[in-house]
């Protein structure tokens, strides 16, 4: 069906909503809607609640992506002697790989430019736990973004105005407006910032589970399709991992506390299995990829080496200062972050092993905490959040700690203790785990 010159929106909105196949005048109607205002807020949060419910085509996806890409500024990276690659994960709760990945794949020569995203429902957000570090500028110019990962050959920033605006707005009010887990608006979204930074490799993160916004293999398998299909045919080499997000990844969850590990992870005081196992599968996707590394084994020595020398972490540092922040991080992380008001423990219900996790219950219970948002505009509290948390299949006897809650205050603290209580179950028979990487 054919849509006027003059782009009316609730027309466009009509047309998806029954179920149309959106031409590509419609869509950069829309996407143009998006950047000038044409469409109201109510008017996107209908529009992505019908493409939510419809669906769409994969040559609807490649011109929603690529009208959103070129929505703003499209980076080049002429000049640089290495590959330029990126990793993104679909988000979960204490997802910290990407501090981690982008120093060791920098420290192995690779050019990785970040552009991160804010917390989105329950999943942390990059760039908010930066923003942990006192100075920290995740909004650089595009000139000093490209210049720190010249010279240090990592930065990771959250979007800027003028890279796929269009995205910045439909982003936040898809957050507000429950239509976050739909394929076409994620594939769009990730995409639209990804190629806009011009990379020559992506590596996705692709999550699943009662943490992400994928609960099952087959919506999972589906998204990574989507994103690999729409992005390979916009001519960026991109592969797809698929990983579990049945509880926390890592130790912690929360802001300044997930920079934390972070320091830990990078000086080896504290590497948690999964997360690692997660870092290592993606790290060596990326240097295959990008053929930094012949194979898995090269890879693998290749990261341990720049791991065990401290090379990650001092690229790290130096892309920390580099942005604003304290010379010393990774040394001393408390230094230059907030510590919560409040700290407790959560102790055990019952004895047992750990069975199972709600993790998109722990998440909502950070942002309860006050840690992520309910509005787009609300101001985020670093300090709070989990840690210590104890992984699946652990036995615990009643009264054992099964994590550290940081909180504002002691309401709170009691409401998110009673909230991570009521996310964990118990077995008498050791658990069957689900699989770090399913493949």
């Amino acid at each position: 069906m054919s849509v006027s010159n003059k782009i009316i929106p609730q027309e466009i909105i009509r047309l998806k909503r029954n179920g149309q196949v959106l031409n590509e005048q419609a869509i950069n109607g829309f996407v143009t809607g998006l950047v000038d205002g044409n469409f109201s807020d109510s008017q996107v949060g209908a529009m992505a609640m019908a493409i939510f419910q419809q669906g769409m085509t994969i040559d609807e996806r490649v011109n929603f992506t690529k009208a959103m890409m070129h929505s703003g500024d499209v980076l080049s990276w002429e000049g640089f002697d290495g590959p330029i690659v990126d990793k993104h994960s679909t988000g979960g709760v204490g997802d910290k790989v990407s501090f981690m990945l982008a120093a060791i794949v920098a420290a192995c020569g690779g050019y990785v430019p970040m552009i991160s995203g804010r917390g989105l429902g329950h999943t942390g957000g990059t760039a908010d736990k930066l923003e942990s570090i006192a100075g920290f500028n995740v909004q650089p110019s595009i000139s000093e973004f490209k210049s720190i990962v010249k010279d240090v050959g990592v930065a990771i920033i959250s979007q800027t105005d003028n890279l796929a605006p269009a995205d910045k707005r439909l982003y936040s009010i898809r957050d507000v407006t429950a239509t976050v887990e739909s394929i076409p608006l994620i594939t769009a979204s990730i995409l639209s910032k990804k190629l806009a930074a011009g990379l020559d490799v992506l590596v996705m993160d692709v999550k699943v589970g009662n943490g992400a916004m994928m609960n099952n293999l087959a919506d999972a398998k589906a998204l990574a399709e989507s994103i690999t299909s729409v992005a390979n045919g916009a001519g960026v080499k991109t592969q797809a991992i698929i990983t579990d997000m049945n509880q926390v990844l890592g130790t912690s969850a929360g802001n300044a506390i997930e920079m934390s590990e972070t320091a830990k992870y990078l000086t080896g005081k504290q590497r948690e299995p999964r997360l690692h196992k997660v870092v290592k599968a993606l790290a060596s996707a990326m240097l295959i990829n990008t053929k930094l590394a012949d194979n898995e084994k090269d890879a693998d020595k290749k990261i341990e080496q720049v791991l065990s020398s401290g090379l990650a972490a001092e690229t790290f540092e130096r892309m920390v200062s580099a942005l604003g922040g304290p010379k010393n991080f990774v040394e001393k992380p408390w230094d230059s972050m907030k510590k919560a008001n409040f700290i407790t423990e959560v102790r055990a219900s019952q004895h047992g092993y750990l069975a199972e996790m709600d993790t998109r219950a722990v998440g909502m219970s950070v942002v309860g905490l006050g840690g992520g948002r309910t509005a787009p505009t609300q101001k985020v509290d670093h300090s709070v959040g989990f840690d210590r948390i104890l992984p699946l299949g652990v036995q615990v006897n009643r009264g054992e700690v099964l994590a550290r809650i940081h909180a504002k205050d002691e309401d709170s603290a009691n409401r998110a203790i009673e909230q991570f209580n009521n996310a964990i179950s118990y077995s008498e028979e050791s658990p069957e785990l689900s699989p770090v990487i399913y493949s």
